[in-house]
C-alpha cells in the first residue's frame, strides 16, 4: 500500500475532509469555546497536541498491540496526553485555563482523535502519523480561529481581545478595535455560534461545488 504525499494528507485535513467542516466532528466544544478569538485558539492549540501526541504514541505501539486491547489502549494514550495538556495549561496559562478549563478534559471525547488513531496511525509510520495528527488538528483549530474572530468582531467590536491570557502582558496591543461595545448580541450567544458555523460550512461546500469537488465522506470513529 503507497503511502500518502505530506501535500495529500494537508489538502485531506485542511480541506477535503476537513474535521469540523467536513466530518462534523468536535462541535460540542467547537461551538461552546468560540465566543472569542483567544478562547477558541487556545482550545484548537490544545487539541492539535493532542491528536499529534496520541497519532505519534498509537503508530510506535503498534507493533506490540494486541487486537484485542487496542481500543483501551487508544483511549489511556489519549486520556493521558489531555491529562497532560491540561495541567500544563493550569501552570503555565491561568488565567486562560480558567476560562476554557472546563472543555480541555472533554478533548478526550473527540471522536477525530481516536478515529484518526484507529483508521491512519495503526496503518502508518510515526512519522506520517504525527504530521498526519497535526494537520488534522490543524484544521480543526483554523476552523475554530475563524468562528472565534467573526464572533467577537461582530459581537464586541473586537479581536484578540484576551491575547494576554494566552501570550502575556506584551501581547495587548496587538489587540484589534473595531468599535468595541456597539456589537451584535447574538454574535456572542450559543445560537451566534450556530449561525456561524453553519455560515462557514455553506461557504466550504459552495467553493468546493465550484470547484467540481464533493465532500468526502466521513471516516468511521472507530
Amino acid at each position: 500500500m503507497s503511502e500518502p504525499s505530506g501535500t495529500d494528507l494537508a489538502r485531506s485535513a485542511l480541506w477535503d475532509s476537513n474535521p469540523a467542516l467536513v466530518q462534523l466532528l468536535g462541535l460540542c466544544p467547537l461551538l461552546a469555546v468560540s465566543t472569542s478569538t483567544v478562547n477558541a485558539l487556545g482550545l484548537g492549540l490544545a487539541t492539535l497536541v493532542v491528536v499529534t501526541v496520541a497519532s505519534t504514541a498509537v503508530s510506535a505501539l503498534r507493533p506490540i498491540t494486541r487486537p484485542q486491547v487496542r481500543l483501551p489502549l487508544f483511549v489511556l494514550v489519549i486520556a493521558s496526553a489531555v491529562s497532560s495538556v491540561d495541567l500544563l495549561a493550569r501552570a503555565w496559562l491561568p488565567g486562560l485555563h480558567e476560562a476554557i478549563g472546563l472543555f480541555i478534559p472533554l478533548i478526550v471525547t473527540n471522536c477525530m482523535i481516536l478515529g484518526r488513531a484507529e483508521a491512519f496511525a495503526t496503518r502508518h509510520r510515526v512519522g506520517l502519523a504525527a504530521l498526519d495528527g497535526a494537520l488534522m488538528g490543524a484544521g480543526l483549530l483554523a476552523v475554530l480561529v475563524a468562528i472565534g474572530a467573526i464572533r467577537e468582531l461582530l459581537g464586541q467590536g473586537t479581536v484578540f481581545a484576551d491575547l494576554p491570557l494566552l501570550l502575556g502582558d506584551w501581547s495587548a496591543a496587538l489587540r484589534l478595535d473595531l468599535g468595541a461595545g456597539r456589537g451584535l448580541l447574538l454574535a456572542v450567544l450559543p445560537a451566534g455560534a450556530f449561525f456561524v458555523f453553519a455560515g462557514l460550512v455553506a461557504a466550504r461546500n459552495a467553493l468546493a461545488a465550484r470547484a467540481g469537488t464533493r465532500p468526502a465522506a466521513p471516516e468511521p470513529a472507530a
